[in-house]
């Protein structure tokens, strides 16, 4: 099926006729134990009841039933079609509907419905609207949910906002516990993996929120396994560390279909994330989540503690 977005139409591989890349078997690290006990069957009720999506789900994540079994989950705001089409993401890319205004309220109260004490939203790219516009919706879901539930924290990941300062500052002043921007690859693979974005103006959207808010922690994610170098991530998490950014996560690429038009390069041996982690705490980052299953949200709670203590905010 050919995958719409803002820009017209990219056929499949299968339409051209071309054949998916042969994708290495994975290795014993990556086997991950699928799980769906009560709790993992109530929250999908519950999301599916208030009509919300989730990025556990369209994001195909992989820790979707431990966290979910947890009682952890992040949500996905702005709808669920990207106007940008990433080569490692599995979200839908389209033409999106009408921004909903009610969206914060629905998240608020799935929040307080679920028992959550720290939520995490994230959203899709919205290049259709302006960036004012969709700040406000990043704002109002932070306020919602502290409106709703109190002592709740709230991590944000938002989209780059095309690195409008105005945008940036609307979102910083509803104060979330965490901003979270994520870079996700190195400055030579960026324009071939994110071709939406810019490396620089990731960075800077980093490096802003933090100048307006100094004792809220940043946040930021970097994929491995899609070809790019050891030293590459390196000096990656040394461009993070000098825009400001507090916490990281580092995980293992999985090729969400044959389709996908990035296939995996190479399986992350553990000890590399180890040594990633290693390097990330010498670099002076709060926290490192690093390893093959690691996500932007995973353990979200835990990195905001080790952040907020470091900052004297915990």
């Amino acid at each position: 099926m050919t995958q719409v977005f803002m820009g017209g139409s990219i056929p499949t591989r299968a339409e051209l006729g071309e054949a998916a890349p042969r994708r290495p078997p994975r290795p014993p690290w990556l086997r991950n134990r699928l799980r769906t006990g009560p709790n993992y069957l109530d929250l999908k009720g519950l999301v599916r009841g208030l009509e919300l999506h989730t990025v556990c789900e369209e994001a195909s994540c992989p820790n979707v039933y431990e966290c979910w079994e947890a009682r952890e989950a992040t949500f996905l705001i702005l709808g669920r079609l990207c106007t940008r089409r990433c080569g490692f993401c599995d979200i839908a890319t389209g033409k999106p509907g009408p921004l909903d205004p009610e969206e914060p309220v629905r998240v608020a109260e799935a929040v307080e419905r679920m028992g959550l004490r720290f939520a995490v939203v994230t959203g899709v790219e919205r290049d259709d609207a302006p960036p004012q516009v969709v700040a406000g919706i990043w704002a109002a879901t932070i306020r919602a949910i502290r409106e709703r539930v109190p002592d709740c924290r709230v991590e944000v990941l938002t989209g780059d906002l095309k690195g409008d300062p105005a945008a940036i500052a609307t979102v910083m002043e509803a104060e979330p516990d965490v901003y979270a921007h994520n870079l996700e690859t190195s400055r030579r693979m960026h324009r071939t993996i994110r071709p939406g974005f810019r490396y620089d103006r990731s960075l800077d959207v980093l490096r802003r929120a933090k100048e307006l808010k100094p004792l809220i922690p940043t946040k930021s994610n970097v994929i491995v396994g899609m070809g790019e170098t050891f030293e590459e991530v390196v000096e990656t998490l040394e461009d993070l560390r000098a825009a400001g950014v507090d916490l990281m996560t580092i995980g293992q690429y999985l090729s969400p279909s044959a389709d996908h038009h990035v296939p995996v390069h190479r399986w992350v041996h553990p000890d590399e994330f180890a040594e990633y982690r290693r390097i990330g705490g010498e670099l002076g980052f709060a926290w490192v989540e690093s390893g093959p299953l690691v996500r932007s949200s995973y353990h979200a709670g835990k990195q905001y503690r080790a952040a907020a203590a470091r900052l004297g905010t915990g």
